[in-house]
């Protein structure tokens, strides 16, 4: 518990630090946090972030970025990946960016799906499974594998959006349960996931997702 008070305390206070958008800021934030350096470099040389989709950084309910955008730039050249404000890569934004994030939403910080045991348990995971310092494999990778995991279930739909295919697929068909999204990234080609959270009523997710078909969720 000592492990984790302060590896929370360390982390909140590099996003503090990354949220004054400077370069020498973002690549402080990222120093001070051995681990998140290290995943980066391992999906880096792993080729993990191509199985992703692209996402704005911009999130569509306040209109605000979620990070600032020298964060955004420091990740990207971290990973090894061309982007241009606000567009990038998602599996780097949601994972990484979203723990450097401290801009408030309708539904809290980005960061708390992989800093509390929500996802994880209704993901079927042990409650510490999504906490990014932990050793093994990376938060990207265990997150590509919940994503997979997610999409094998039946309780999901699909929708095309502009010619391309967009699926959600959830945990269970009703009640709380872990959301997984994906998108193509041009028509003709298989969805890439974009995110992955929690939610309060599968039910209700499923029905409005067929209803009204859209990019969501942050995707491009």
């Amino acid at each position: 518990m000592v492990n984790v008070v302060s590896q929370l305390a360390a982390l909140m206070h590099a996003a503090d630090h990354a949220a004054t958008n400077t370069r020498a800021a973002a690549q402080g934030a990222i120093h001070a946090l051995p681990w998140l350096d290290a995943s980066i470099r391992a999906d880096r040389e792993a080729g993990r972030f191509a199985a992703w989709g692209r996402s704005t950084a911009v999130d569509e309910n306040t209109g605000t970025g979620v990070i600032a955008p020298a964060v955004f730039d420091e990740l990207h050249r971290r990973a090894g990946l061309p982007a241009t404000w606000p567009v990038g890569n998602a599996g780097l934004l949601h994972c990484y960016g979203y723990l450097l994030s401290r801009e408030p939403t309708p539904y809290g910080l980005k960061s708390d799906r992989w800093l509390t045991p929500t996802l994880a348990v209704a993901c079927g995971l042990p409650e510490d499974a999504f906490l990014p310092w932990i050793p093994g494999p990376t938060l990207l990778d265990r997150a590509t594998a919940a994503a997979a995991a997610l999409s094998a279930r039946p309780h999901a739909s699909t929708v095309i959006v502009d010619g391309r295919e967009s699926r959600v697929s959830l945990g269970a068909s009703e009640g709380p349960a872990a959301l997984a999204y994906a998108v193509a990234p041009s028509p003709g080609l298989p969805p890439l996931p974009v995110t992955l959270f929690p939610v309060t009523d599968a039910a209700a997710v499923l029905t409005e997702f067929a209803t009204l078909p859209r990019l969501r969720w942050n995707a491009v």
